[in-house]
């Protein structure tokens, strides 16, 4: 990597010293920008087939329907697909009356001839002129001065109000770019910037964009939030003039960019959904959007429904959306860990518990319903690296089985060893299948087919007695069994020792809830035995009636017990 020396930094630092800067005292975006949406012209020009006039049409509307206010649809001089999708959108007024519509044009008369044509009938219009005016592109592709890239731009801004005159049905605002204006030197990219706002005289009532392009990032993000201030500083008519940012990604701060360059003045982000765009592509609108979102500014663009933007744009665009995408991949609110699983299920403990109108989930900066995402599945995430908390909160989120934290961690592993013999990620299916095949009332070899209790309580102390008359199947054999103890499952222990098995086992805990809130829905109860060693024993029983189900876990944890020390008469 030695090639690294023949690389030097090509943009600009404003002639401003740093301390003169007010962007870094601030540390939150207030408000949502204008949004501009160029999907259908810098991401469709950037697909390895772009889009056809149907699909440009379907996206249009959809981009409509996320609350885009401003969408760019393309370049009609460019081409006959760009040219018709305009007159399309126009001739049948598909055009909503709070939209307007965005297209781009060179400072060349005869297309900026064809692009106003291309709007005849438009009720409002942004039409947006670009020259090249970076050092590099001067000197090596127009092989220029600055006063003949001045005069492109002046030309194209006289053109334009000429051309607006002619077409008095609609409403134009004009927007003009210096393309490469990151690599432009920034007292240039002012001077004929400020040419063009004197033209174009804005107004209170129409205002001109000025749209500052990282077309090619070149530097960290603060220097572009420097470069946006100095010119929202040193701009003509600063208060009719509304500055768009328009960062690509090259360097892979694209979102940084925008937002650093929103602190420092920028009203208004061009930019598509995910990101996509030539090269590295565009800024991500989404993740802007999302970001402000989560620190409680409304971004007035709806992506509560996540996994329909992520289907519809990769239908439309034939692109795929990475699955740690921010907010919009498969996975990104995925924990498989088992210590960031556990801190998930308590954090969503402590908000019910607390209050249920803040959002303060560890690891989840933001509630995966708030974008239509749901948290079983998409949230606890089961394989060989997750803990005992992920399979507890999918046990009881999903199956309604609230397991003892005595239990957690043996079902835990459990699984683990399940999904690392696999190699596989454990579906909640999978995992409930293997918790009830493992635990759930099993009754083989031993089984209490039927049992009855009754209630002795004495008016001379606090002694309770429990009877129990009761039928069980032990390896196929009946045995009709009484006996008493000082509870009921002491009882159904004392009735299952009086057969000539040797039941050697002492009770450690037990817990008992409904499964749901329905006045219908079964009870679970959790046993735990321990054998002469001490060695632990979980079982789990289910029934309508709660008594039984106490005595199902106990037979299961009794079977599983067997498993290990067979009983013996």
């Amino acid at each position: 990597m030695k090639n690294f020396e023949k690389y030097r930094p090509g943009y600009f630092t404003p002639p401003m010293d740093i301390s003169q800067m007010e962007w870094p005292k601030k540390d939150h975006i207030e408000k949502a920008p204008m949004w501009c949406s160029v999907d259908l012209r810098d991401g469709n020009q950037a697909l390895v087939v772009p889009m056809s006039l149907e699909e440009k049409l379907d996206f249009f509307q959809y981009l409509v329907s996320l609350g885009f206010k401003e969408i760019e649809i393309g370049f009609p001089a460019a081409s006959e697909t760009e040219y018709e999708f305009t007159r399309t959108l126009i001739e049948k007024n598909l055009i909503p009356d709070d939209v307007t519509v965005q297209v781009l044009t060179q400072s060349r008369k005869h297309i900026i001839d064809k692009t106003f044509e291309a709007l005849r009938g438009a009720k409002k219009a942004i039409v947006h002129l670009y020259n090249s005016t970076s050092f590099a592109q001067r000197q090596q592709v127009f092989r220029a001065s600055e006063e003949e890239i001045i005069q492109i731009a002046k030309d194209g801004a006289v053109l334009m109000n000429e051309y607006a005159t002619k077409f008095p049905e609609t409403k134009f605002q004009f927007e003009y770019s210096p393309e490469s204006f990151t690599g432009t030197e920034i007292e240039f990219a002012e001077r004929i910037c400020n040419e063009v706002i004197d033209i174009w005289q804005p107004t209170a009532n129409n205002k001109v964009i000025i749209n500052l392009p990282a077309t090619v990032q070149m530097s960290m993000p603060h220097v572009y939030a420097n470069q946006i201030e100095y010119m929202s500083k040193h701009l003509h008519n600063r208060e009719n003039v509304l500055i768009s940012l328009h960062p690509h990604n090259d360097r892979g701060t694209g979102v940084a960019d925008a937002e650093l360059g929103l602190l420092a003045g920028g009203d208004r982000i061009e930019g598509t959904l995910f990101g996509n765009g030539e090269r590295t592509g565009n800024v991500d609108i989404i993740t802007i959007a999302m970001n402000m979102f989560t620190h409680g500014i409304d971004p007035c663009l709806d992506f509560s429904n996540m996994p329909e933007v992520v289907e519809k744009y990769e239908e439309y665009t034939g692109m795929h959306v990475d699955p740690r995408q921010p907010y919009g991949g498969e996975l990104v609110f995925a924990a498989f860990s088992g210590s960031h699983q556990d801190a998930i299920s308590k954090g969503m403990k402590w908000r019910e518990e607390t209050d249920p109108n803040r959002w303060t989930v560890p690891y989840l900066p933001i509630d995966p319903h708030d974008v239509g995402r749901a948290y079983d599945g998409d949230v606890i995430r089961i394989n060989s690296q997750s803990g005992k908390g992920g399979v507890a909160y999918i046990l009881e989120h999903n199956f309604g089985y609230a397991i003892p934290k005595n239990m957690m961690s043996e079902v835990g592993y459990m699984m683990k060893d399940i999904s690392d013999k696999s190699h596989e990620e454990l579906s909640p299916e999978e995992i409930f299948e293997a918790f009830k095949a493992e635990y759930i009332n099993d009754f083989s070899p031993i089984d209490i087919t039927d049992a009855s209790f009754s209630h002795f309580s004495s008016t001379k102390d606090d002694n309770e007695v429990y009877g129990v008359r009761m039928r069980a199947v032990i390896d196929g054999q009946s045995y009709n069994l009484e006996a008493e103890g000082n509870g009921r499952l002491d009882a159904v222990s004392n009735a299952l020792r009086k057969t000539e098995y040797h039941f050697d086992y002492k009770f450690i805990t037990y817990s008992e809830h409904a499964i749901s809130a329905d006045s219908n829905s079964k009870a679970a109860a959790y046993v735990c035995i321990a054998d002469e060693k001490d060695n632990y024993y979980w079982g789990v029983g289910t029934h309508a009636d709660i008594i039984l189900a106490s005595v199902n876990a106990l037979v299961s944890a009794l079977n599983r017990m067997n498993k290990r020390i067979h009983f013996v008469k």
